[in-house]
C-alpha cells in the first residue's frame, strides 16, 4: 500500500476514482482535505507551472469532491425555485445556473450550481454537505432527493486550449456550446456530460461521468491534450485564479449562515457581490423577505477586489533592507484594512498575480468605502512590525479574458 493509500485509511479519508493515477503523478506528495477527500495541493514541486496551465494552456482537475444532489419528481422545479435566489423557472433543460440559497434571515449558507438535466431531473452542487437542508425545506413536496457526491466522478479542464482538447475527444464538437450549459456526448464509447463550467474565470469546462469510466477518461485526455499542454493541477493553482476571477470561497470568504457562532460572521448575497444573483421578483423562495427589507436600507458590508499599490509596498520593504515580501501561494487570513486609522473591514484572502502583475485581494468593506478607487490601508508585516500600506478599491473579477464566454462559430 502506497503511503498516501495508507494516510488516508488511517484517517478514514475517501479516494478520488481518480486516485490511482493523480497519487502516481504528484511529485510534492502534498494533499489537501477537501470535503473528505485527499486533494493534491500541486503536482510538481512548486505550483507555478500548474498556474500558468490555467491561463496559458490547460489545467486537469479533480473536481470529485464537490458534493452532488439529485433532485427529480413533479415538483423539482418548483422546490429548487423556492430553495435558491436565483429564478429556476426560467432555467432550461441543458442549462447551468449558478446560485446563493439563504436561511429565513437572508443569510448566506452556500453557493453552488443547479444544473437542469431533464424537465423534472436537477443536480445540485455545493461546497459543504446540505442534504439535510434540502431534505428539510422539501417535506410535502412531490420530489426524490438522493446523494450523488460518490455516484459521480467529475473533473475540471480549464485553460485556453481545453476546448480543443475535449474536442480532440469528443464525439460531438463543443464549438457552439455556450457559457453555463451543458452537453451529453461520448469519449469514445463512454457517456459522459460536459458543462461550461468552473472556478478558474478563463475558458474552461467540467466532465462528469460514472465512477467506473473515471480512469480511462483521465487517461484519454492526458493522451488527447498532450499536443495542448494539459498539465494535472492542484488546489495551489486553483486557488490563484479563483481569486483573479472575484469567485468567492466557503470558510474563507465568508461563513455558513448555519456554522457562524454570532451574527457578525453572517453574510447576505448583497454583502457577497451577489445581489445579481438575488431576483426579488420572484414570487416566494427562503430569505426573500430579509432581503427586501436589506435591499431597501442597503447592505452594511460590501465584498470588494483591492489592489496593493507596488511602490509604497516596494518601499516599506526597501526601508527595511528587504525585497518586496510578496505571497508564492494565495493567502486565506483575515487582514485588516483602515481608513486613516479606523479599521473598515478585512481582507479574506489575495494572492500576487502572475499574469497580471498585481498584488490583489477580495474583502469586506463597509459600504460607505467600498466605492471603486477609495484608497484604503492594508495591514502588513515588514520583520515583525505591523505597516500599513495604500490599497486600491477595484472592479472585480481582477481577469476577465473574453475566451471565457465566446464561441468560435
Amino acid at each position: 500500500m502506497s503511503s498516501s493509500k495508507r494516510f488516508a485509511a488511517e484517517t478514514q479519508l475517501n479516494l478520488s476514482p481518480f486516485f490511482e493515477r493523480t497519487s502516481k503523478l504528484n511529485e510534492s506528495q502534498e494533499w489537501r482535505r477537501w470535503s473528505g477527500y485527499l486533494s493534491a495541493t500541486n503536482y510538481e514541486l512548486t505550483h507555478e507551472n500548474e498556474y500558468f496551465a490555467i491561463r496559458t494552456k490547460a489545467a486537469l482537475l479533480d473536481i470529485t469532491p464537490l458534493y452532488k444532489y439529485i433532485v427529480e419528481g413533479p415538483d423539482a422545479q418548483a422546490f429548487l425555485d423556492r430553495l435558491v435566489t436565483r429564478n429556476i423557472n426560467i432555467c432550461k433543460v441543458g442549462q447551468v445556473m449558478y446560485t446563493p440559497w439563504c436561511d429565513e434571515d437572508g443569510k448566506q449558507i452556500d453557493d453552488g450550481t443547479v444544473q437542469r438535466l431533464t424537465q423534472d431531473r436537477f443536480r445540485i452542487t455545493s461546497a459543504e454537505p446540505n442534504l439535510e437542508w434540502i431534505n428539510h425545506n422539501a417535506a410535502g413536496m412531490d420530489v426524490t432527493i438522493s446523494d450523488d457526491s460518490k455516484s459521480t466522478a467529475s473533473l475540471a479542464l480549464q485553460g485556453p486550449t481545453s476546448r480543443d482538447i475535449l474536442n480532440a475527444c469528443a464525439q460531438d464538437s463543443l464549438d457552439t456550446l455556450k457559457f453555463f450549459w451543458m452537453m451529453d456526448t461520448q469519449f469514445s464509447d463512454i457517456p459522459v456530460s460536459i458543462s461550461r463550467t468552473g472556478y478558474t474565470g478563463d475558458l474552461g469546462y467540467e466532465i462528469w461521468m460514472k465512477p467506473d469510466d473515471a480512469l480511462a477518461v483521465w487517461d484519454l485526455l492526458l493522451e488527447k491534450g498532450k499536443p495542448f499542454g494539459i498539465t494535472p493541477t492542484g488546489l495551489h493553482a486553483l486557488d490563484m485564479a479563483r481569486i483573479e476571477a472575484g469567485l468567492i470561497l466557503l470558510d474563507v470568504d465568508y461563513i455558513s449562515a448555519r456554522h457562524a457562532i454570532i451574527e457578525s460572521r453572517k453574510s447576505s448575497p448583497f454583502e457577497l457581490g451577489l445581489g445579481w444573483a438575488v431576483k426579488l421578483k420572484k414570487k416566494d423562495f427562503i430569505g426573500k423577505k430579509a432581503l427586501e427589507a436589506e435591499k431597501s436600507r442597503k447592505p452594511e458590508w460590501k465584498f470588494v477586489g483591492l489592489e496593493i499599490e507596488w511602490d509604497p509596498f516596494e518601499k516599506l520593504h526597501r526601508k527595511a533592507g528587504l525585497p518586496p515580501g510578496l505571497p508564492c501561494t494565495a493567502w486565506r487570513t483575515s487582514t485588516p484594512i483602515y481608513n486613516g486609522k479606523k479599521q473598515v473591514g478585512y481582507a479574506t484572502s489575495g494572492t500576487w498575480s502572475p499574469i497580471l502583475k498585481r498584488y490583489i485581494a477580495l474583502a469586506h468593506v463597509k459600504s460607505e468605502y467600498a466605492k471603486e478607487n477609495t484608497q484604503l490601508h492594508f495591514e502588513l508585516k515588514v520583520e515583525h512590525f505591523r505597516k500599513l500600506s495604500p490599497a486600491r478599491v477595484v472592479k472585480t473579477p481582477f481577469f476577465d479574458p473574453e475566451r471565457k464566454r465566446s464561441c468560435p462559430v
